[in-house]
């Protein structure tokens, strides 16, 4: 029984199902955003999402059947069941926020989708390289901010009139919202002052930020390297099985050919 229902769940069929599932729930949940659309389907769209939780539920559980103690063993197993988990909590009174966190059940995507899986999993496998590079950010940051200040806070205290407010600016122009304006109000009393907005967001914008993307393309570089070893580990492993068991046919085949001789 143990053997069928690991095959159903793994199945390539049952695998589109589940994902459709996530899908059309999802859908409902943002219909539900709508109030016209609520006051003329809720009851339908409430039907949607309970039937849709129960599949969930029925998922996990009969994953939880096959696996065992080895469930919790897979991080992927805990993402969902934390999701779905989350959905039975009542959501009323203090925990009325709940109810909006339902739409975290479309993550299950990741999970069930192989190639986002390993997408997320290159994200994490980056995330120590990734703490360097944030480090970098932060220093070059906060002295762009200490010479903001000094520079430009009587100019323009209101953006760089202390270290907080210029650290929030900096942030703004690193990521392009608005920075020429800002930069241009500055320029009024200080000409020169172009020479330090563009530093800053070459050094932020194409080095600092480029080296994000390096790290992450290195990872999943990795990631894909990984599973192109483990199959073809598989491949030769099956390659060896097959040849013991042609071997074992001809010792079969000669043993039988010796009987009837004898």
């Amino acid at each position: 029984m143990r053997e069928r229902t690991q095959a159903i769940l793994t199945h390539q069929r049952f695998q589109r199902f589940i994902v459709s599932v996530i899908l059309i729930n999802a859908a409902t949940l943002g219909l539900e955003t709508f109030p016209a659309v609520v006051e003329r389907h809720g009851a339908l769209l409430t039907v949607v999402d309970h039937v849709a939780l129960y599949i969930f539920a029925a998922e996990l559980l009969a994953k939880l059947y096959v696996e065992r103690l080895s469930f919790v063993r897979d991080p992927w197993n805990i993402f969902d069941f934390v999701i779905v988990a989350s959905a039975f909590a009542p959501s009323s009174g203090g925990l009325s926020v709940l109810r909006a966190l339902r739409i975290l059940r479309a993550l299950r995507l990741l999970s069930v989708v192989p190639s986002l899986r390993r997408v997320v999993s290159a994200l994490l496998r980056a995330m120590p390289g990734m703490s360097s590079i944030v480090v970098l950010l932060a220093l070059v940051l906060y002295v762009a901010a200490v010479m903001a200040t000094k520079l430009y806070g009587q100019t323009d205290p209101e953006r760089f009139g202390s270290l907080p407010t210029s650290l929030f600016t900096l942030f703004q122009t690193m990521t392009g919202d608005d920075w020429g304006n800002i930069a241009r109000e500055v320029m009024v009393q200080h000409p020169s002052a172009w020479i330090f907005f563009t530093v800053f967001i070459l050094v932020c914008t194409f080095v600092v930020l480029n080296l994000f993307m390096a790290v992450v393309v290195n990872a999943m570089d990795e990631e894909n390297t990984e599973e192109l070893a483990a199959i073809e580990d598989t491949t030769a492993h099956t390659e060896r099985i097959l040849e013991e068991l042609a071997e074992l046919r001809k010792e079969v085949a000669e043993l039988r050919r010796q009987g009837s001789l004898g």
